[in-house]
């Protein structure tokens, strides 16, 4: 008999659904890779297709348009919303980019899933149009889910508590086909260090200055650039690492400017130990998204800059009201002065701290790879002959 075929498709549309494929990918590949046969697909750019090509760059434009221009990406997600489910999946995929969909549709159907693990809305709908429809499941990194999101899946799974029971009052989940789960945080999360000063000595790093880590997504479009200008003039310790991820422009700016004498301002690119200086750090900084969840992880407590999209602010409150390990400052005058309050008296962020640190158990994707495999089983009963 073949094994079943479990593909999992990496999808770019920002980082925050490549990051938890990544951790299921593993999860799932260590304890059940024997049992079936495991494709990890770069969906949109492994045939060279310039049209899927062509798509996952408009997926990743919107994302950057949207944090530049928060306006645009609040009118986007309030226009999902409004048209509904099928309307907004079927102009997104398929009217407004037939070739792409094509494409994908033929893609999908060349790699010939049984299951398939979706943590974008894309693959999930190309799933559902193929001759031999594969049993989809579907992880959604948000705090709810959004229309493209409830897109018709055989088991649906979600991190955050009031996105679970806002979908459980649907007539379409039960709690069967919704599964809540622990968030699907990368899975080098657990081996990094709690210990700050072993991990800033490390890092070379001055181990007794506060220190603040800025990031604005993978693509370092935010407030970020207002607030570092604004806190290398201070006159006090402090270490300043913004990243800039692929804002290469940015990085480049940042490298230019002079800070006073009493700051170290450590400027990065897309930085490949972002999570030992995510631990390492007193404070992150940055707009809402899936990258709060590891400073969270690492019980430190974050500043919410900005709000692209209604789906960053459903994100944003679940940190500041279900964990409360997060507040909300869009001015960056007004979060370069929490800063500095911060930095003066660090038992003002105990509070955080602590919301951060009992939260810390609802991370990892072990539990959802366990719930893949069982259902699995139960869809492929001849699995275990």
């Amino acid at each position: 008999m073949n094994k079943i075929r479990v593909l999992f498709p990496y999808v770019e549309a920002g980082l925050g659904h490549i990051m938890p494929m990544k951790s299921i990918d593993d999860s799932f590949r260590k304890k059940y890779g024997e049992k079936v046969e495991i494709v990890s697909s770069k969906f949109y750019t492994e045939t060279n297709n310039p049209h899927l090509i062509r798509y996952e760059q408009m997926l990743a434009r919107q994302v950057r348009l949207y944090n530049g221009h928060p306006v645009i990406g609040h009118f986007a997600t309030f226009c999902c919303e409004f048209f509904g489910t099928f309307l907004s999946s079927y102009n997104t995929l398929c009217f407004v980019f037939p070739f792409a969909y094509h494409a994908g549709k033929k893609h999908m159907q060349e790699l010939h899933p049984d299951v398939i693990f979706s943590t974008h809305w894309a693959t999930n709908y190309y799933a559902h149009h193929i001759q031999k429809k594969p049993f989809t499941v579907m992880y959604c990194p948000d705090a709810q889910l959004n229309k493209l999101f409830e897109y018709h899946s055989d088991l649906n799974m979600i991190s955050m508590p009031k996105g679970y029971e806002k979908a459980l009052k649907k007539r379409k989940y039960t709690k069967d086909n919704m599964k809540m789960v622990p968030f699907l945080i990368r899975n080098e999360a657990f081996s990094i260090s709690a210990d700050k000063k072993e991990l800033r000595k490390s890092l070379g790093l001055p181990e007794n200055n506060f220190t603040i880590l800025l990031a604005e997504g993978g693509y370092g479009i935010g407030k970020m650039k207002a607030i570092c200008e604004l806190l290398i003039r201070e006159h006090f310790p402090l270490t300043i690492i913004p990243v800039c991820g692929k804002n290469e422009k940015l990085f480049q700016y940042f490298q230019s400017l002079k800070p006073t004498k009493e700051i170290t301002f450590l400027p990065q690119h897309f930085a490949k130990n972002i999570l030992e200086l995510e631990a390492s750090s007193d404070l992150f900084c940055g707009k809402s998204g899936n990258i709060i969840a590891e400073p969270t992880f690492f019980g430190v407590p974050s500043i919410i800059t900005n709000c692209s999209t209604l789906i960053e602010k459903n994100i944003a409150d679940h940190y500041v009201n279900t964990v409360g390990c997060a507040f909300k400052e869009f001015s960056p005058q007004k979060t370069v002065d929490a800063i500095k309050q911060f930095a003066n008296d660090p038992t003002l962020l105990k509070p955080y701290q602590e919301a951060a640190k009992a939260y810390h158990d609802q991370f990892g994707s072990e539990y959802a790879a366990d719930l893949l495999w069982e259902a699995i089983k139960k869809q492929f009963p001849e699995i275990e002959s």
